[in-house]
């Protein structure tokens, strides 16, 4: 029999819930469109850089919250 593989995030969701990871999610990806956005005024190509890190974070960690429950 092949054993079933759990998801690195499923104890994170399980233990908090879906509705808080997703809200703390969102808190991620507003800082990094604010990095993003700030980063014109600033003159600091940085910020777009974490901007965009943090993005790709929140991106690839919402897909998984909705589908591990």
């Amino acid at each position: 029999k092949r054993k079933k593989v759990k998801h690195p995030l499923y104890a994170h969701v399980v233990c908090c819930g879906r509705k808080k990871c997703l809200l703390f999610n969102d808190v991620v990806l507003i800082i990094a469109t604010l990095h993003t956005g700030f980063s014109r005024r600033a003159k600091s190509f940085e910020m777009i850089l974490i901007g965009r890190f943090l993005e790709g974070i929140g991106a690839g960690r919402s897909s998984h919250y909705s589908m591990l429950m």
